[in-house]
Protein backbone atom coordinates (compact mmCIF):
# COMPACT_ATOMS: atom_id res chain seq x y z
CA UNK A 1 0.00 0.00 0.00
CA UNK A 2 2.83 2.35 0.90
CA UNK A 3 4.65 1.64 -2.38
CA UNK A 4 1.44 2.28 -4.32
CA UNK A 5 1.06 5.71 -2.71
CA UNK A 6 4.71 6.51 -3.48
CA UNK A 7 4.26 5.53 -7.15
CA UNK A 8 1.07 7.59 -7.32
CA UNK A 9 2.88 10.56 -5.82
CA UNK A 10 5.76 10.23 -8.30
CA UNK A 11 3.30 9.98 -11.18
CA UNK A 12 1.51 13.12 -9.98
CA UNK A 13 4.79 14.99 -9.74
CA UNK A 14 5.73 13.93 -13.28
CA UNK A 15 2.32 15.02 -14.59
CA UNK A 16 2.59 18.43 -12.94
CA UNK A 17 6.14 18.83 -14.26
CA UNK A 18 5.09 17.93 -17.81
CA UNK A 19 2.08 20.24 -17.61
CA UNK A 20 4.30 23.12 -16.49
CA UNK A 21 6.67 22.38 -19.38
CA UNK A 22 3.74 22.35 -21.82
CA UNK A 23 2.40 25.68 -20.56
CA UNK A 24 5.90 27.20 -20.74
CA UNK A 25 6.39 26.14 -24.35
CA UNK A 26 2.82 27.11 -25.22
CA UNK A 27 3.55 30.68 -24.13
CA UNK A 28 6.97 30.79 -25.81
CA UNK A 29 5.61 29.28 -29.03
CA UNK A 30 2.73 31.74 -29.20
CA UNK A 31 5.17 34.59 -28.68
CA UNK A 32 7.44 33.20 -31.39
CA UNK A 33 4.53 32.78 -33.78
CA UNK A 34 3.30 36.31 -33.17
CA UNK A 35 6.60 38.19 -33.07
CA UNK A 36 8.74 36.25 -35.54
CA UNK A 37 5.69 35.26 -37.61
CA UNK A 38 4.81 38.96 -37.81
CA UNK A 39 8.26 39.74 -39.18
CA UNK A 40 7.86 36.79 -41.56
CA UNK A 41 4.54 38.23 -42.74
CA UNK A 42 6.18 41.59 -43.39
CA UNK A 43 8.93 39.81 -45.31
CA UNK A 44 6.36 37.94 -47.42
CA UNK A 45 4.47 41.16 -48.20
CA UNK A 46 7.71 42.94 -49.18
CA UNK A 47 8.69 40.02 -51.40
CA UNK A 48 5.31 40.09 -53.14
CA UNK A 49 5.63 43.81 -53.72
CA UNK A 50 9.20 43.48 -55.05
CA UNK A 51 8.22 40.71 -57.46
CA UNK A 52 5.14 42.63 -58.60
CA UNK A 53 7.18 45.78 -59.16
CA UNK A 54 9.66 43.94 -61.38
CA UNK A 55 6.78 42.34 -63.30
CA UNK A 56 5.27 45.75 -63.98
CA UNK A 57 8.61 47.33 -64.85
CA UNK A 58 10.79 44.62 -66.44
CA UNK A 59 13.52 47.16 -67.19
CA UNK A 60 14.44 46.95 -63.49
CA UNK A 61 16.42 43.89 -64.58
CA UNK A 62 19.15 46.21 -65.87
CA UNK A 63 19.78 47.40 -62.31
CA UNK A 64 20.86 43.89 -61.31
CA UNK A 65 24.61 44.75 -61.18
CA UNK A 66 23.88 47.71 -58.89
CA UNK A 67 21.68 45.56 -56.65
CA UNK A 68 24.43 42.96 -56.46
CA UNK A 69 27.03 45.56 -55.50
CA UNK A 70 24.77 46.82 -52.72
CA UNK A 71 24.39 43.28 -51.32
CA UNK A 72 28.14 42.62 -51.34
CA UNK A 73 28.81 45.99 -49.71
CA UNK A 74 26.17 45.32 -47.04
CA UNK A 75 27.71 41.99 -46.03
CA UNK A 76 31.25 43.38 -46.04
CA UNK A 77 30.11 46.39 -44.00
CA UNK A 78 28.82 44.07 -41.27
CA UNK A 79 31.88 41.80 -41.63
CA UNK A 80 29.85 38.84 -42.87
CA UNK A 81 31.51 38.41 -46.26
CA UNK A 82 32.04 34.72 -45.47
CA UNK A 83 28.37 34.27 -44.61
CA UNK A 84 27.32 30.59 -44.53
CA UNK A 85 23.62 31.31 -44.74
CA UNK A 86 21.26 28.43 -44.01
CA UNK A 87 24.22 26.20 -43.17
CA UNK A 88 24.86 28.39 -40.13
CA UNK A 89 21.27 27.91 -38.95
CA UNK A 90 21.54 24.14 -39.34
CA UNK A 91 24.87 24.12 -37.51
CA UNK A 92 23.26 25.96 -34.60
CA UNK A 93 20.65 23.20 -34.28
CA UNK A 94 23.55 20.78 -33.77
CA UNK A 95 25.08 23.18 -31.23
CA UNK A 96 28.02 23.67 -33.58
CA UNK A 97 27.72 27.42 -33.93
CA UNK A 98 25.95 30.58 -32.83
CA UNK A 99 23.67 32.59 -35.10
CA UNK A 100 24.41 36.32 -35.04
CA UNK A 101 21.37 38.54 -34.56
CA UNK A 102 22.44 40.76 -37.47
CA UNK A 103 21.78 37.90 -39.89
CA UNK A 104 18.02 38.59 -39.88
CA UNK A 105 18.05 42.20 -41.15
CA UNK A 106 20.86 41.51 -43.63
CA UNK A 107 19.14 38.54 -45.28
CA UNK A 108 15.78 40.37 -45.14
CA UNK A 109 17.06 43.35 -47.12
CA UNK A 110 19.38 41.46 -49.48
CA UNK A 111 16.75 38.89 -50.49
CA UNK A 112 14.27 41.64 -51.35
CA UNK A 113 16.95 43.33 -53.45
CA UNK A 114 17.71 40.02 -55.18
CA UNK A 115 14.07 39.49 -56.14
CA UNK A 116 13.51 43.11 -57.09
CA UNK A 117 16.31 43.07 -59.67
CA UNK A 118 15.56 39.54 -60.90
CA UNK A 119 18.00 37.15 -59.27
CA UNK A 120 17.01 33.52 -59.85
CA UNK A 121 16.34 32.49 -56.26
CA UNK A 122 13.60 31.57 -53.85
CA UNK A 123 12.64 33.05 -50.51
CA UNK A 124 12.81 30.01 -48.21
CA UNK A 125 16.54 30.29 -47.54
CA UNK A 126 15.89 33.77 -46.22
CA UNK A 127 12.88 32.51 -44.25
CA UNK A 128 14.99 29.88 -42.48
CA UNK A 129 17.77 32.36 -41.76
CA UNK A 130 15.44 35.12 -40.53
CA UNK A 131 13.49 32.72 -38.34
CA UNK A 132 16.56 30.95 -36.98
CA UNK A 133 18.38 34.21 -36.26
CA UNK A 134 15.42 35.78 -34.45
CA UNK A 135 14.76 32.56 -32.54
CA UNK A 136 18.35 32.59 -31.33
CA UNK A 137 17.99 36.24 -30.28
CA UNK A 138 14.84 35.43 -28.29
CA UNK A 139 16.67 32.54 -26.62
CA UNK A 140 19.46 34.87 -25.53
CA UNK A 141 17.01 37.51 -24.29
CA UNK A 142 15.21 34.96 -22.11
CA UNK A 143 18.55 33.45 -21.00
CA UNK A 144 17.48 29.97 -22.05
CA UNK A 145 19.68 26.91 -21.89
CA UNK A 146 21.49 25.80 -25.04
CA UNK A 147 19.05 22.91 -25.60
CA UNK A 148 15.98 25.13 -25.21
CA UNK A 149 17.54 27.79 -27.40
CA UNK A 150 17.92 25.26 -30.21
CA UNK A 151 14.21 24.46 -29.94
CA UNK A 152 13.44 28.18 -30.16
CA UNK A 153 15.61 28.41 -33.29
CA UNK A 154 13.46 25.68 -34.86
CA UNK A 155 10.29 27.51 -33.73
CA UNK A 156 11.50 30.65 -35.47
CA UNK A 157 12.29 28.73 -38.65
CA UNK A 158 8.80 27.18 -38.64
CA UNK A 159 7.13 30.55 -38.04
CA UNK A 160 8.75 32.43 -40.92
CA UNK A 161 8.51 29.47 -43.31
CA UNK A 162 4.81 29.11 -42.51
CA UNK A 163 4.11 32.84 -42.85
CA UNK A 164 5.98 33.01 -46.14
CA UNK A 165 4.67 29.88 -47.85
CA UNK A 166 1.27 29.20 -46.31
CA UNK A 167 2.07 25.55 -45.61
CA UNK A 168 1.90 25.35 -41.79
CA UNK A 169 2.03 21.55 -41.53
CA UNK A 170 5.15 21.27 -43.70
CA UNK A 171 6.73 24.27 -41.96
CA UNK A 172 6.36 22.67 -38.53
CA UNK A 173 8.02 19.43 -39.65
CA UNK A 174 10.64 20.96 -41.93
CA UNK A 175 12.44 22.77 -39.11
CA UNK A 176 12.75 19.49 -37.19
CA UNK A 177 13.70 17.38 -40.22
CA UNK A 178 16.21 19.56 -42.07
CA UNK A 179 19.00 19.34 -39.50
CA UNK A 180 19.52 15.59 -39.31
CA UNK A 181 18.58 12.91 -41.81
CA UNK A 182 17.34 9.74 -40.12
CA UNK A 183 16.29 11.34 -36.83
CA UNK A 184 13.95 14.17 -35.86
CA UNK A 185 13.95 16.50 -32.87
CA UNK A 186 10.57 15.46 -31.53
CA UNK A 187 11.08 17.63 -28.43
CA UNK A 188 10.33 20.55 -30.75
CA UNK A 189 7.09 19.07 -32.14
CA UNK A 190 4.64 20.99 -29.94
CA UNK A 191 6.58 24.29 -30.03
CA UNK A 192 7.10 24.17 -33.81
CA UNK A 193 3.47 23.23 -34.43
CA UNK A 194 2.09 26.06 -32.32
CA UNK A 195 4.47 28.70 -33.70
CA UNK A 196 3.83 27.57 -37.28
CA UNK A 197 0.04 27.66 -36.99
CA UNK A 198 0.12 30.98 -35.14
CA UNK A 199 2.34 32.58 -37.78
CA UNK A 200 0.17 31.18 -40.58
CA UNK A 201 -3.03 32.64 -39.12
CA UNK A 202 -1.30 35.95 -38.45
CA UNK A 203 -0.01 36.11 -42.04
CA UNK A 204 -3.50 35.38 -43.38
CA UNK A 205 -4.89 38.16 -41.19
CA UNK A 206 -2.18 40.51 -42.47
CA UNK A 207 -3.24 39.87 -46.06
CA UNK A 208 -0.35 37.71 -47.23
CA UNK A 209 -1.36 35.99 -50.47
CA UNK A 210 0.10 32.61 -51.33
CA UNK A 211 0.84 31.01 -54.66
CA UNK A 212 -2.12 28.92 -55.81
CA UNK A 213 -1.13 25.93 -57.91
CA UNK A 214 -3.48 23.99 -60.15
CA UNK A 215 -4.85 20.82 -58.61
CA UNK A 216 -3.62 18.03 -60.87
CA UNK A 217 -6.15 15.40 -61.89
CA UNK A 218 -4.61 12.17 -60.67
CA UNK A 219 -5.52 9.13 -62.80
CA UNK A 220 -6.51 5.86 -61.19
CA UNK A 221 -3.72 3.68 -59.86
CA UNK A 222 -2.48 0.89 -62.07
CA UNK A 223 0.68 -1.15 -62.38
CA UNK A 224 1.78 0.79 -65.45
CA UNK A 225 1.12 4.20 -63.87
CA UNK A 226 3.11 3.29 -60.75
CA UNK A 227 5.99 2.08 -62.92
CA UNK A 228 5.96 5.43 -64.73
CA UNK A 229 6.18 7.25 -61.38
CA UNK A 230 8.99 4.97 -60.20
CA UNK A 231 10.94 5.89 -63.35
CA UNK A 232 10.17 9.57 -62.76
CA UNK A 233 11.43 9.23 -59.17
CA UNK A 234 14.68 7.68 -60.41
CA UNK A 235 15.24 10.52 -62.86
CA UNK A 236 14.30 13.16 -60.27
CA UNK A 237 16.95 11.72 -57.95
CA UNK A 238 19.51 12.12 -60.73
CA UNK A 239 18.41 15.71 -61.42
CA UNK A 240 18.60 16.45 -57.69
CA UNK A 241 22.21 15.28 -57.56
CA UNK A 242 23.06 17.28 -60.69
CA UNK A 243 21.48 20.39 -59.17
CA UNK A 244 23.45 20.05 -55.92
CA UNK A 245 26.73 19.36 -57.73
CA UNK A 246 26.17 22.29 -60.09
CA UNK A 247 25.63 24.65 -57.17
CA UNK A 248 28.74 23.50 -55.31
CA UNK A 249 30.99 23.41 -58.41
CA UNK A 250 29.79 26.85 -59.51
CA UNK A 251 30.67 28.17 -56.08
CA UNK A 252 34.21 26.77 -56.31
CA UNK A 253 34.74 27.97 -59.88
CA UNK A 254 33.54 31.50 -59.20
CA UNK A 255 35.77 31.89 -56.17
CA UNK A 256 38.73 30.51 -58.09
CA UNK A 257 38.44 32.62 -61.24
CA UNK A 258 36.60 35.69 -59.90
CA UNK A 259 38.18 36.29 -56.53
CA UNK A 260 36.91 39.84 -56.09
CA UNK A 261 33.28 39.60 -54.82
CA UNK A 262 32.26 42.85 -56.53
CA UNK A 263 33.53 41.69 -59.93
CA UNK A 264 31.98 38.27 -59.34
CA UNK A 265 28.47 39.55 -58.71
CA UNK A 266 28.61 42.06 -61.58
CA UNK A 267 29.77 39.33 -63.99
CA UNK A 268 26.93 37.07 -62.80
CA UNK A 269 24.42 39.89 -63.22
CA UNK A 270 25.53 40.58 -66.77
CA UNK A 271 25.30 36.86 -67.59
CA UNK A 272 21.72 36.63 -66.29
CA UNK A 273 20.72 39.77 -68.18
CA UNK A 274 22.28 38.38 -71.37
CA UNK A 275 20.37 35.09 -70.99
CA UNK A 276 17.10 36.99 -70.61
CA UNK A 277 17.80 39.21 -73.62
CA UNK A 278 18.67 36.20 -75.79
CA UNK A 279 15.46 34.41 -74.76
CA UNK A 280 13.38 37.56 -75.10
CA UNK A 281 11.73 37.05 -71.70
CA UNK A 282 12.42 36.99 -67.95
CA UNK A 283 10.87 33.58 -67.29
CA UNK A 284 14.03 32.31 -65.60
CA UNK A 285 14.57 35.28 -63.32
CA UNK A 286 13.07 35.50 -59.85
CA UNK A 287 11.46 32.47 -58.24
CA UNK A 288 9.70 31.50 -61.46
CA UNK A 289 6.25 30.78 -59.99
CA UNK A 290 4.40 31.49 -63.29
CA UNK A 291 6.50 28.80 -64.99
CA UNK A 292 5.67 26.36 -62.18
CA UNK A 293 1.97 27.11 -62.68
CA UNK A 294 2.29 26.53 -66.43
CA UNK A 295 4.06 23.20 -65.87
CA UNK A 296 1.33 22.04 -63.50
CA UNK A 297 -1.14 22.80 -66.28
CA UNK A 298 0.90 20.68 -68.69
CA UNK A 299 2.84 23.42 -70.49
CA UNK A 300 6.61 23.96 -70.54
CA UNK A 301 9.57 24.27 -72.88
CA UNK A 302 11.92 21.30 -72.96
CA UNK A 303 15.00 23.19 -71.74
CA UNK A 304 13.29 24.91 -68.79
CA UNK A 305 14.74 22.76 -66.01
CA UNK A 306 18.28 22.93 -67.44
CA UNK A 307 18.28 26.70 -67.72
CA UNK A 308 16.82 27.13 -64.24
CA UNK A 309 19.63 25.04 -62.75
CA UNK A 310 22.17 27.26 -64.51
CA UNK A 311 20.52 30.57 -63.58
CA UNK A 312 20.03 29.57 -59.95
CA UNK A 313 23.63 28.42 -59.58
CA UNK A 314 24.90 31.68 -61.07
CA UNK A 315 22.64 33.75 -58.82
CA UNK A 316 23.17 32.06 -55.47
CA UNK A 317 26.86 31.31 -55.79
CA UNK A 318 27.81 34.78 -57.04
CA UNK A 319 26.58 36.46 -53.85
CA UNK A 320 22.91 37.20 -54.36
CA UNK A 321 20.69 36.04 -51.50
CA UNK A 322 17.63 33.85 -51.43
CA UNK A 323 17.01 30.15 -51.48
CA UNK A 324 17.27 27.10 -53.68
CA UNK A 325 14.02 25.38 -52.69
CA UNK A 326 11.51 27.28 -54.86
CA UNK A 327 13.92 26.90 -57.81
CA UNK A 328 13.90 23.16 -57.03
CA UNK A 329 10.09 23.29 -57.35
CA UNK A 330 10.56 24.97 -60.74
CA UNK A 331 13.09 22.38 -61.86
CA UNK A 332 10.97 19.47 -60.66
CA UNK A 333 7.70 20.73 -62.11
CA UNK A 334 9.14 21.53 -65.55
CA UNK A 335 11.14 18.30 -65.71
CA UNK A 336 8.12 16.27 -64.62
CA UNK A 337 5.94 17.97 -67.21
CA UNK A 338 8.51 17.20 -69.94
CA UNK A 339 8.73 13.58 -68.76
CA UNK A 340 4.93 13.23 -68.93
CA UNK A 341 4.83 14.54 -72.50
CA UNK A 342 7.65 12.23 -73.61
CA UNK A 343 6.10 9.04 -72.23
CA UNK A 344 2.51 10.11 -72.88
CA UNK A 345 1.32 9.96 -69.27
CA UNK A 346 -0.45 12.88 -67.54
CA UNK A 347 2.07 15.78 -67.73
CA UNK A 348 0.12 17.57 -64.98
CA UNK A 349 0.49 14.66 -62.55
CA UNK A 350 4.15 14.16 -63.45
CA UNK A 351 4.79 17.88 -62.88
CA UNK A 352 3.26 17.67 -59.39
CA UNK A 353 5.21 14.52 -58.50
CA UNK A 354 8.43 15.88 -60.01
CA UNK A 355 8.09 19.11 -58.08
CA UNK A 356 8.06 17.48 -54.63
CA UNK A 357 10.40 14.63 -55.61
CA UNK A 358 13.24 16.97 -56.53
CA UNK A 359 12.53 19.03 -53.42
CA UNK A 360 12.97 15.81 -51.44
CA UNK A 361 16.11 14.86 -53.35
CA UNK A 362 17.90 18.13 -52.60
CA UNK A 363 16.72 18.56 -48.98
CA UNK A 364 16.59 14.90 -47.84
CA UNK A 365 13.27 15.67 -46.10
CA UNK A 366 10.67 13.07 -47.17
CA UNK A 367 8.05 13.88 -44.52
CA UNK A 368 8.13 17.57 -45.36
CA UNK A 369 7.88 16.72 -49.06
CA UNK A 370 4.74 14.66 -48.48
CA UNK A 371 3.12 17.39 -46.38
CA UNK A 372 3.92 20.10 -48.92
CA UNK A 373 2.35 17.97 -51.65
CA UNK A 374 -0.78 17.36 -49.62
CA UNK A 375 -1.12 21.04 -48.66
CA UNK A 376 -0.62 22.19 -52.25
CA UNK A 377 -2.39 19.48 -54.23
CA UNK A 378 -4.78 17.77 -51.79
CA UNK A 379 -4.96 14.18 -50.66
CA UNK A 380 -6.22 12.50 -53.83
CA UNK A 381 -4.23 9.41 -54.79
CA UNK A 382 -1.40 10.01 -52.29
CA UNK A 383 0.33 6.82 -53.49
CA UNK A 384 1.74 8.66 -56.52
CA UNK A 385 3.35 11.29 -54.31
CA UNK A 386 4.64 8.72 -51.84
CA UNK A 387 6.27 6.61 -54.56
CA UNK A 388 7.96 9.55 -56.27
CA UNK A 389 9.23 11.06 -53.02
CA UNK A 390 10.50 7.77 -51.54
CA UNK A 391 12.36 6.74 -54.71
CA UNK A 392 13.97 10.17 -55.08
CA UNK A 393 14.94 10.21 -51.39
CA UNK A 394 16.69 6.86 -51.60
CA UNK A 395 18.48 7.32 -54.90
CA UNK A 396 19.66 10.90 -54.37
CA UNK A 397 22.25 9.41 -52.04
CA UNK A 398 24.08 11.64 -49.59
CA UNK A 399 23.98 14.79 -51.68
CA UNK A 400 22.15 17.85 -50.42
CA UNK A 401 21.86 21.62 -50.62
CA UNK A 402 23.29 22.17 -47.16
CA UNK A 403 26.70 20.82 -46.20
CA UNK A 404 25.96 21.19 -42.48
CA UNK A 405 22.98 18.88 -42.77
CA UNK A 406 23.96 15.65 -41.04
CA UNK A 407 23.13 12.16 -42.32
CA UNK A 408 22.69 10.37 -39.00
CA UNK A 409 21.40 7.04 -40.29
CA UNK A 410 22.12 5.43 -43.64
CA UNK A 411 19.48 5.62 -46.36
CA UNK A 412 20.19 2.04 -47.36
CA UNK A 413 20.51 0.05 -44.16
CA UNK A 414 19.77 0.36 -40.44
CA UNK A 415 23.21 1.74 -39.75
CA UNK A 416 24.46 4.79 -37.84
CA UNK A 417 26.86 6.78 -40.06
CA UNK A 418 26.71 10.41 -38.77
CA UNK A 419 28.25 12.23 -41.73
CA UNK A 420 27.63 15.50 -43.54
CA UNK A 421 26.03 15.68 -46.96
CA UNK A 422 28.29 15.68 -50.00
CA UNK A 423 29.31 18.98 -51.53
Amino acid sequence: MKHSRIRALRYSIHCVSHLRLFIRWLILSLMTGLIIGGIGSLFALCMTEATGLRSRYPQIMFFMPIGGLVIVFLYRLFKEQNDRGTNMVIASIHAEGEIPGKMAPMIFVSTIITHLVGGSAGREGAALQIGGSLGAVMGRIFKMTDTDRRVLVMCGMSAVFSAGFGTPLAAAIFAMEIGSVGVMYYAALVPCTISSLTAWKLASFAGVEYDSFAKAVFPELSISSILFIVLLGVLCAAISVIFCITLHKTNSAMRKYLKNPYIRIVAASCTLIAISLILGNQDFLGAGVPMIENALEGNCVWYAFILKIICTAITIESGFKGGEIVPSFFIGATFGCLFGHIIGFSPELCAAVGMVSIFCGVTNCPLTSLLIAFELFGFQQPAYILVGVSVSYMLSGYYGLYHDQRIVYSKYETKYINRHTKS
